[in-house]
């Protein structure tokens, strides 16, 4: 098994990502919060790197003390909301997404770690476009899969 991560293997991450938020967002709209909720255990497990150790995952629409989630937990919250210990949330991941875009800034690679940066388009059923900066942290974990281990996420600057 190779352990150095690929230009098309970080291509793939993004669209299994991109397709994930797309599965939680139909799950809640068809069949609600439950099934939202198993479609965002699925994604934590599958995508990112929480058995590696702690996540570094900074939400674009999170605030005060809980900008920052580094447990499984808060990411959970973050996607779906329903949470009394994440009030804030009110769940990225239902808002109704059908498509989500990629477009690349840079990438750095080094062995079995990589980095990504670049914009996220993503829209929902009815149209509407929220574009956000994005950086994501790789690791190849030992069965040969990329999982997530930072996830940095925010709107862009809006000059005054």
């Amino acid at each position: 098994m190779t352990t150095e991560i690929t230009e098309q293997e970080l291509a793939d991450a993004r669209q299994i990502w991109g397709d994930a938020l797309i599965a939680i967002s139909e799950a809640f709209d068809k069949e609600g919060i439950d099934a939202a909720r198993l479609a965002a255990n699925g994604v934590l497990d599958s995508a990112y790197g929480y058995e590696l150790g702690p996540v570094l995952f900074k939400p674009t629409l999170a605030s005060g003390t809980q900008t920052f989630r580094t447990t499984r937990d808060g990411a959970l919250a973050y996607f779906v909301g329903h949470s009394d210990r994440y009030p804030g949330d009110g769940g990225f991941g239902i808002r109704g997404w059908r498509s989500v875009v990629s477009e690349t800034a840079a990438s750095f690679i080094q062995g079995d770690v990589a980095m990504w940066m670049g914009w996220v388009t993503c829209t929902d059923k009815n149209g509407n476009v929220t574009k956000v900066d994005k950086s994501w942290g790789y690791k190849k974990d030992e069965a040969g899969m990329l999982r997530i281990v930072l996830h940095h996420s925010s709107l862009p600057y809006q000059p005054a």
